[in-house]
This record gives C-alpha cells, sequence and structure tokens, in this order.
C-alpha cells in the first residue's frame, strides 16, 4: 500500500513541523550536491528554518555565486530595457513619420493642390481656410492695438519731459519778457518819440556806444602814436 498525498499546507503541530523540515532540508541539500556534480552546475542553496538558523550549500562558494547572480541579474535587466526601449523609439519613430506624412499632405492642400479630395474634404479645408483667416485678422488687430498703445505711451511720455522742461524755463522765459518791458520803456524814455507825439514802432532797439570822453581820449592816442 502506497504512501498518501501529503496536503501542502503549513504543519500546525511543532514538533511533526520540525521533523519534516528536518528530513526535506537533507533531502534538498544532497540534490544539490548531486546536481552540481552529475551536471557540472554551479550552485548556491540558502535555508533559513524558522528558529532564524542558516543552512546553506555552495558547488565553489557563496561568495562567488551571489557576485555571479548579480551580474547576470543585472545584464538580463539591461537587456530587457534595451529592448523596450528600442521597441518604444520605433514606435515614436513610426509616429513621427505619420505626423510627418499628414503635415505634407495638409501643406499641399492649403497651397491649393486639391487633386483627389471629394466634397466633405473640400468642406473641412474651406473650414480650415476660415479658421487660419479669422485667427490671422484676430492677430493683425491685436498688434495694431498693441503698436497703438504703445505709441499712445511714447506720446504721453514726451508730454510729460515738455512739461517738466516748460516749468523749468518758464521762470527764464518770464524774466525775459520783464527785461523786454523795461528795455521798451527805457527807449520810449529815451527819445523814442516821433514828431507827431507817437511811439516809434523800432524804440525797442538800444543803441550802445562808448561814452564821448573815452572816445576823445581814444583820439588823443592815436594822434600820439602819430
Amino acid at each position: 500500500m502506497g504512501r498518501g498525498k501529503i496536503a501542502i499546507r503549513r504543519i500546525d503541530n511543532t514538533t511533526t513541523r520540525q521533523v519534516t523540515f528536518t528530513k526535506r532540508r537533507n533531502g534538498l541539500l544532497k540534490k544539490a550536491r548531486e546536481l552540481a556534480v552529475l551536471c557540472d552546475a554551479e550552485i548556491g542553496l540558502i535555508v533559513f528554518s524558522n528558529t532564524d538558523r542558516l543552512y546553506d550549500f555552495a558547488s565553489t562558494s557563496m561568495k562567488s555565486v551571489i557576485e555571479r547572480y548579480s551580474k547576470i541579474k543585472e545584464d538580463r535587466h539591461l537587456v530587457m530595457h534595451s529592448n523596450s526601449e528600442i521597441q518604444f523609439w520605433r514606435r515614436e519613430a513610426t509616429c513621427l513619420r505619420q505626423q510627418l506624412y499628414n503635415l505634407q499632405e495638409n501643406y499641399r492642400q492649403l497651397m491649393g493642390d486639391v487633386n483627389g479630395l471629394g466634397l466633405n474634404d473640400l468642406q473641412t479645408l474651406e473650414n480650415q481656410l476660415k479658421a487660419s483667416l479669422h485667427a490671422i485678422r484676430k492677430k493683425k488687430d491685436q498688434v495694431l492695438i498693441d503698436e497703438a498703445q504703445e505709441l499712445i505711451q511714447k506720446v504721453r511720455i514726451m508730454d510729460r519731459k515738455y512739461m517738466d522742461i516748460y516749468k523749468k524755463i518758464n521762470p527764464y522765459v518770464q524774466e525775459n519778457m520783464e527785461l523786454h518791458q523795461q528795455v521798451d520803456a527805457s527807449a520810449r524814455f529815451n527819445g523814442g518819440f516821433t514828431t507827431c507825439g507817437s511811439l516809434s514802432p523800432t524804440s525797442t532797439d538800444l543803441e550802445l556806444s562808448p561814452p564821448q570822453q573815452q572816445t576823445s581820449g581814444t583820439q588823443d592816442d592815436v594822434l600820439k602814436l602819430g
């Protein structure tokens, strides 16, 4: 009579669980040794019990097995990553080729080459042209508005500068006008009347000449030099 099948689940009885662990652990280590010898395989086996006891087996050394495992794992990850990246860029290139073809077709149609287009395609193209024209006009109006506002701002700045300059020179203008009035009054007082008793229209022009004594002295100096 053969052995019955054992249900693969956790053994509740502690003693039975420990006995089963010892038997299967020894069998596992034995199979690992046999596999390493018979098949010339590099094997590393690590087992931790539920009481944190360590059991291990290595056909060469556990360090070399772990280093080899880490290197192969990393290389495999790089290969898988490279393959997935290549597939991604291939899909991206295909998508870009399709977009380029669509743009070239759209450009050809917008330039007037409408051969092969049906009524619906022509209607769609017309709507696109209307929308583009509307957008261009809107952009043009906005540019003109911006330029006008900029010019208005420049004019306001020039007006403020003009007012500042006017405020600075206005006192001098007033003083100049007062001096002109004083000169006109002096001219009228010093003989600016005409024979008819009216003021001469050119009475504001003054004739500046040196005093007579100074002129005589100058003539005497000339005679002495002569």
